[in-house]
């Protein structure tokens, strides 16, 4: 309930204090030069409380978006999210750069936007101008702390974020190997004075790991018997089965009958205690192939464009890549059309005759 109380000071002046006391809230108070705005203002207020609003906007005006970024790098980032602390941690600190002086409350959409378009023109690290992909992955690393601070911290009533419009992205790229291509890129492989690295290339492309999720397998990941490999940990965060068949599986049959002793990892560093690094050795390879615009990371999307051009489904796909919607595979669909026609076809032909 809200009371009103007239003050006057030593020189002459009215003001009017309003103050509101529910039970179960802290008291508000605010004073005012005059009476209808204390009115005003103590019937939004106690509408506010009631709504669980008012709290945190006063809790916005007490901290600056710098103390957001700390609190969520050394809570929520660091804790829980390791894996993500390399690339996240220097984004969010730009934008702690940028404007990181300022209180929540004046951490508007449109501030937010100027940030957004000074990122696209700001230079990477690699000395280029930031693509809209990267200015996303910023946008998204702040909009996720923002979105703990309001649901758990209760900092905000909504997150900013969420009004400021993404840059568009270009279509994902889709490279993949020809037939001629794979055939010079793993005979170069095989010939290389790196000994895993044909194992490893074969085993990308057979199952469409990454990089990172093959060089990190353990022993205890696969099962030879049942021709499988247990992901523990992967980029959308869970646990993944990937089918392990033909030459992989013989590739890796191989290869286990000269595994290391003494580490755990299927392809351990020289000390054993962190896997091994095949930059150098795949560079040379794609030389070697005279394969040009090719990444590791394009043997995942060849092993996709396979797929998709055998009749797989996206959903099909999707699953096997380990991606939980079918956003991300969606560039492939132009690879199974003479799939999708041989199936309408065949519904033709049976559904509504020749």
């Amino acid at each position: 309930m809200a009371t009103i109380r007239k003050r006057t000071n030593s020189n002459g002046i009215v003001s009017y204090q309003a103050q509101i006391r529910l039970k179960g809230y802290p008291a508000a108070t605010q004073s005012f030069a005059q009476l209808t705005l204390a009115k005003r203002w103590a019937s939004q207020t106690e509408t506010a409380i009631l709504e669980g609003r008012y709290f945190k906007t006063t809790e916005s005006k007490k901290h600056t978006l710098a103390d957001l970024i700390n609190r969520y790098i050394e809570t929520v980032l660091i804790p829980t999210k390791p894996k993500s602390v390399e690339t996240q941690k220097p984004q969010l600190e730009w934008w702690a750069s940028e404007i990181g002086y300022k209180v929540l409350s004046d951490v508007t959409p449109s501030l937010l936007a100027e940030c957004r378009d000074n990122l696209l023109l700001q230079n990477s690290k690699r000395g280029v101008l930031r693509s809209p992909a990267s200015t996303v992955r910023y946008m998204a690393a702040l909009s996720h702390a923002f979105t703990v601070a309001v649901n758990e911290w209760e900092w905000l009533e909504s997150n900013p974020m969420k009004k400021v419009k993404k840059p568009k992205e270009p279509r994902g790229r889709v490279r993949y190997m020809s037939d001629d291509e794979r055939e010079k890129i793993f005979n170069a492989c095989m010939e290389s004075n790196n000994e895993i690295l044909y194992t490893v290339v074969l085993l990308a492309t057979s199952t469409g790991m990454r990089l990172g999720e093959i060089m990190g397998l353990s022993w205890l990941d696969v099962d030879l018997n049942k021709g499988r490999i247990v992901l523990q940990e992967t980029k959308n965060g869970e646990r993944r089965t990937v089918p392990l068949v033909g030459r992989a599986l013989e590739a890796m049959k191989k290869h286990n009958k000269i595994r290391r002793l003494g580490s755990d990892y299927i392809f351990p560093g020289k000390n054993g205690k962190k896997p091994a690094c095949i930059r150098v050795a795949w560079n040379n390879a794609l030389a070697k192939a005279e394969v040009d615009n090719f990444h590791f990371h394009d043997l995942r999307h060849s092993t996709a464009s396979y797929l998709a051009m055998n009749g797989a489904s996206l959903a099909e796909i999707a699953d096997i890549l380990g991606h939980k919607t079918l956003q991300m595979v969606k560039r492939y669909a132009h690879l199974s059309d003479s799939h999708v026609a041989g199936v309408l076809e065949d519904m033709n032909r049976k559904v509504l005759g020749e």
